[in-house]
């Protein structure tokens, strides 16, 4: 018999669930923590600027091309296009739950490259960026000036420049992203009026600062090959680059005069350094903040990712610039730590509810040791399982673990009861009870097992999202299940033959008056059952007339 190998060697099914134990635990460590389970779709944002045109024209001349040519791409499901009068466009790849976002990016970039020729000089020489959408928002962490001497555009930039970078090199953190960009910019205010004097386009106003505003490279002096080797040096020719400043700006030549003069920037335009975009604004108490959204990475542990992110926020604090402070005004890890908190406190209600209800019944310390050392195998144990199957320790995870306490102490108990019936009725010691028990309950137990299986693990091949959704929920039950089934045929005949006395003390008054009462209770119970075998037409009737109560 499978159970009496284990019941003559009790250390070895004690080092096998002790086994058990410790993959469970060491899971439990690389398991990811979060809120709900991973079921947004993943997202490839594909975006673009076309300075100056309408929302229309962005349509149009942008994004049918790119549409027409991403369309299509494997996994995809839809997309969703959204452009502006400022003349940024944002077209949203949506691909099926499961799909590899760095793929997915792959793939669209390749898509769009065909794309590319077809669309406007200035969207091609300003670029079409393609990036990952996380949905999992970690948190917000926002910079501010309480004092107002610090503007919006300074806290941008700052924060640009030695807080983003620093955040998305955090373990766990998938990107931040900057809400409304306020980076530092050239703008250039034409004048109508001193343009039309001077017979001048944007256009020509572009063309002259792309042309002069360029990085050269103006050669080498005595470079070989050169005659009779006259020049015994070779001088790299460095020329100033690109314009850094308002007054270089302003010193463009658009075009010559008649009488050679020139006419400049500054005489048809006002040059200031401001803002890269004007299209957002955010305010906190009143004050202009520059918001940073921090994502979560896929399968990263969210309270450990949030952590380390408040730790390097508070490092780079020590030296931000006076004038400069951050908050968190948004923390999704708040919900998950008085969620979980709260399922963690019904799990220790559940197994001290368990333990009291063995001990009511049974009236035996030892034998109620026996589940309470059966039911943290299991539920410990399946947390190996979840680490299998790439699951996170969420709500609907930890919910299947309180419910899974109440299925998995039956099978426990249905060994238990059966070495005491059979200790009490044949007076068998308590090594011979638990062999001669479990022959009768081998197969009830394995039966269990199965039924229960049977029930959970269907729930797993739902389509869609709520699939998706419960998919884990019925999983941690099954797995639980079947572990709890393999220590009720090894573990737990071996505790019982280790742990149950032939001659137990009689239990307390107070479980005698219980045991009293409960007898009577049973009697008339047995009676009530008794009368209506007796008139089964009865009670077929009240059956019927008690559905449709329920039915009303």
């Amino acid at each position: 018999m499978f159970s009496r190998f284990f019941i003559e060697r009790p250390v070895f099914s004690s080092v096998l669930s002790i086994i058990i134990v410790l993959a469970g635990l060491a899971a439990m460590r690389g398991l990811p923590i979060a809120q709900y389970p991973q079921v947004v779709p993943p997202q490839v944002v594909v975006s673009a600027t076309y300075p100056g045109a309408s929302a229309e024209a962005v349509a149009d001349a942008v994004a049918a091309p790119l549409e027409s040519s991403i369309n299509g791409v494997e996994n995809m499901l839809y997309m969703t296009t959204t452009t502006y009068d400022s003349g940024e466009m944002n077209l949203k790849v949506t691909f099926a739950v499961g799909t590899d976002p760095n793929q997915a990016a792959i793939d669209v970039t390749n898509e769009m490259e065909s794309a590319l020729s077809r669309l406007p000089e200035e969207v091609r020489t300003g670029g079409v960026s393609v990036s990952k959408e996380s949905n999992a928002l970690l948190k917000i962490v926002a910079l501010n000036s309480p004092d107002g001497s610090r503007d919006p555009i300074f806290l941008n930039n700052y924060a640009l420049m030695t807080i983003q970078d620093e955040i998305q090199r955090v373990p766990g953190v998938g990107s931040a992203t900057m809400f409304g960009s306020k980076t530092y910019a050239l703008r250039i205010w034409l004048r109508p009026d001193k343009m039309a004097e001077y017979d001048l386009t944007p256009n020509d106003v572009r063309a002259a600062i792309n042309e002069q505003n360029a990085q050269f490279a103006a050669g080498q002096f005595g470079a070989p090959p050169n005659p009779n080797n006259a020049q015994e040096f070779t001088l790299t020719v460095a020329t100033d680059g690109r314009f850094s400043s308002v007054e270089e700006f302003e010193q463009i030549i658009l075009k010559a005069q008649s009488d050679g003069s020139m006419v400049r920037v500054r005489d048809i335009a006002r040059v200031e350094l401001g803002a890269l975009r004007y299209t957002f604004d955010a305010m906190q108490n009143q004050q202009a903040s520059v918001p940073i959204g921090i994502y979560l990475r896929p399968g990263a542990n969210a309270l450990q990712t949030s952590e380390l992110v408040d730790e390097a926020v508070e490092r780079m604090a020590a030296n931000f610039p006076t004038g400069v402070s951050y908050s968190v005004p948004f923390d999704t890890t708040e919900f998950v730590e008085v969620s979980i908190s709260q399922v963690v406190q019904t799990l220790i209600e559940a197994v001290l509810l368990v333990i009291g209800v063995v001990y009511l019944f049974l009236q035996r310390f030892r034998a109620t040791i026996i589940p309470l050392i059966a039911v943290p195998v299991s539920l410990i144990g399946a947390m190996a399982g979840m680490y299998v199957f790439g699951f996170s320790i969420n709500l609907l995870t930890l919910l299947a673990m309180v419910l899974a306490i109440g299925i998995v102490v039956d099978d426990a108990i249905v060994v238990l009861e059966n070495v005491e019936r059979v200790m009490r009725e044949e007076k068998l010691p308590p090594k011979q009870a638990a062999i001669k028990a479990m022959e009768e309950v081998a197969g009830p137990v394995i039966a269990i097992v199965l039924v229960l299986s049977a029930v959970f693990i269907p729930v797993a091949f739902i389509g869609g999202l709520a699939g998706i959704m419960y998919q884990q929920f019925a999983i941690t039950i099954a797995i639980s299940v079947i572990i709890s089934g393999i220590v009720a045929l090894t573990l737990t005949p071996a505790l019982c033959a280790l742990l149950l006395k032939e001659k137990e003390t009689p239990p307390p008054k107070l479980l005698q008056t219980f045991n009293a009462w409960f007898e009577r209770m049973t009697e008339r119970y047995t009676d009530g059952v008794q009368f209506m075998l007796k008139r089964a037409a009865l009670g077929v009737s009240l059956f019927i007339a008690l559905i449709a109560v329920s039915a009303l």
